[in-house]
């Protein structure tokens, strides 16, 4: 029988009303995060191209610049953001404070000073970024719910991730497949209604203020799916899946190895050693003509366009640039530079691949796959590449593909995401004082029909 004294029933449109209005916040700032990203990335390119020898100043200072102020002012917005969502759910479960992880401070530190790292050239994404971003919005959120036990801060932290995939990436149906598969690995049945529809309306809302837009612009083939290319998938999701396995293990080795002394002497001199990943990361985009600078979106939708080929030596700048980059210690995500990797390897597998008439199927199948070897999250991956090419009529190779890729990316190690995850609880558990806080553990009721 339905309690309908229940505090879900008595506040539940004014706890509609709250989620909805900081999801709609949460797409607008995303939003603004993207423009803001180009317009950094614009900088840099118009200082590139006028001076090919600026990334070997720009990328070291900004470099230093955006390190001492990410450990001085801003710790915990280093790095992806999707690891330290995870971890700030997995606080939030045991009633522990995640202001560490996502706050107002992180949310500033995470915009300003993402955005001043692409001026510096370094290959980095906002997506990720976007995550913490708008889960951080959406943890202040759970402060003027009518009553906070309604519904639980981990369930607003995970809302809040996939909003910020859907309005990122301007795919709301892959930022709810986000929140299942990446996130949260589940949704309850009593909230789960009310907070896809707080992440779908983060979506329109980028998709108001930006149109509806591919992301990388929309896919053009003639070609039917058959069984002709499963060679190519096959060839396609091996490549992929151990380079994801590569470039997991790189990412995951200060955490594996902290003793190693280079990652000691990172430890004691961090802003120095992102001057140093700053020059390394200037040297490569210098060695491809700037292929490797930046998040990778610009040279990603001019390759998929018809609009601009690439030499075998791109995919392998950019893989080493977004390895150094996450080394360096600052702000950034790997999403867009995943992807990128994936368009410039699968362009030139087309030329030793056959099955497509046109290089632009295989690259999409890259992205897919390069993308589910890293994140092992092959259903997501499948789904944004398919809602950013528009490219439905490959919705059954983008699936296999990933899953293929994932496959072999798991033989060689665990899910980046949550391994990285695993570290920062870990850390800001041992950094928080030895206090049991009040628990915000929702009270149990029934679901309500209009709950769902």
């Amino acid at each position: 029988m339905i309690n309908l004294r229940s505090p879900w029933r008595r506040h539940r449109w004014g706890i509609r009303l709250v989620l909805w209005g900081f999801g709609g916040l949460a797409g607008l700032t995303v939003v603004g995060f993207s423009q803001l990203a180009s317009l950094s990335l614009d900088v840099f390119f118009s200082i590139y191209q006028h001076y090919w020898w600026s990334p070997f100043l720009l990328a070291p200072l900004v470099g230093m610049v955006t390190v001492f102020l990410t450990q001085r002012y801003f710790p915990g917005s280093q790095g992806s953001g999707i690891p330290q969502v995870i971890a700030a759910t997995q606080l939030a479960r045991q009633n522990q404070p995640v202001t560490r992880l996502v706050s107002l401070r992180i949310l500033i530190g995470k915009i300003f000073l993402g955005c001043f790292a692409l001026i510096g050239g370094f290959s980095a994404g906002r997506e990720g970024p976007s995550v913490q971003v708008a889960s951080s919005i959406m943890a202040i959120a759970h402060r003027f719910l009518p009553h906070a036990r309604a519904l639980r801060k981990t369930d607003l932290i995970l809302a809040g991730g996939a909003a910020g995939i859907a309005a990122a990436f301007n795919t709301p149906l892959a930022g709810v497949v986000f929140a299942v598969e990446e996130l949260g690995r589940r949704l309850e049945t009593r909230t789960s209604g009310v907070l896809i529809s707080t992440i779908i309306l983060s979506g329109l809302v980028s998709i108001a203020l930006l149109g509806d837009y591919q992301y990388f612009g929309r896919l053009s083939m003639h070609e039917q799916e058959s069984f002709s290319i499963i060679p190519s998938l096959v060839v396609c999701a091996v490549i992929c899946g151990l380079l994801g396995a590569l470039f997991n293990f790189l990412l995951l080795w200060p955490q594996k190895s902290p003793h190693l002394s280079i990652w000691s002497w990172r430890k004691a001199h961090p802003v120095l050693f992102a001057g140093i990943c700053g020059l390394v990361i200037a040297t490569l985009g210098v060695l491809v003509h700037g292929a490797s600078f930046g998040s990778g979106y610009g040279i990603t939708k001019s390759i998929i366009e018809g609009h601009q080929s690439v030499n075998w030596a791109v995919p392998i700048t950019r893989f080493l640039a977004t390895v150094f980059t996450y080394f360096s210690g600052m702000p950034g995500g790997i999403f867009a530079p995943a992807l990128s990797v994936g368009a410039a390897l699968g362009y030139n597998l087309s030329h030793f691949l056959g099955g497509f008439s046109s290089a632009v199927p295989i690259m999409t199948l890259c992205m897919a796959g390069f993308l589910a070897a890293v994140t092992q999250a092959p259903i997501t991956s499948a789904i944004i590449v398919m809602e950013m090419v528009d490219g439905h009529g490959l919705l059954i190779s983008l699936m296999a593909v990933s899953l293929m890729a994932k496959a072999v990316s798991s033989r060689f190690g665990g899910e980046l995401y949550q391994q990285l995850g695993h570290y920062f609880y870990q850390n800001t558990l041992a950094s928080l004082p030895q206090s049991q806080p009040v628990s915000d553990t929702p009270v149990k009721e029934e679901a309500t029909p209009s709950s769902k």
